[in-house]
């Protein structure tokens, strides 16, 4: 088990645009985060079928370690997630539920990194984050995230 934190929380209006810092965002179930771009439907994947486009999170370990191997530093909003955690193993909950704050989520898949991010941010992203750029999740339960709140598995059943 593990229990981590919400650092930062970011949406974008429309696909493109800067990331806004909010210190709490609504969490809807079957929609995504109030004022974000896949809640509107406006988000670049919007019109490609599939699942896990509700929230996105990214460790901010991952960015950190993106900094020291591969000199490239982002800022936490421009990793374009919606949510940046500290202490929580992404990549262990696709397929797992885990609570963010009053937000009951599921993970999907992997959010590896794409050229529509490295486009938007530098040459060399896509790299640097294959494999830890973040989760991918579909919202099981609606509810407030804010910064500082933990993260933390459910415990399955047996």
């Amino acid at each position: 088990m593990f229990r981590g934190e919400v650092i930062s929380i970011f949406v974008a209006e429309k696909a493109g645009v800067p990331m806004e810092l909010r210190q709490e965002a609504k969490a809807v179930a079957g929609r995504g985060i109030e004022g974000d771009r896949y809640f509107e439907g406006t988000g670049h994947w919007s019109k490609t079928a599939g699942e896990g486009r509700e929230i996105t999170l990214v460790e901010v370990e991952a960015l950190e370690a993106m900094a020291r191997e591969k000199e490239i530093e982002l800022g936490p909003g421009d990793a374009r997630r919606n949510v940046v955690t500290r202490g929580v193993p992404l990549n262990h909950l696709v397929g797992r539920e885990f609570q963010v704050g009053g937000a009951r989520l599921v993970g999907i898949r992997l959010c590896e990194p794409c050229q529509y991010l490295e486009g938007l941010t530098v040459k060399g992203v896509l790299s640097g984050l294959i494999h830890r750029g973040g989760l991918r999740a579909n919202i099981v339960s609606s509810g407030p995230i804010r910064i500082g709140d933990p993260v933390s598995e459910v415990k399955q059943p047996l």
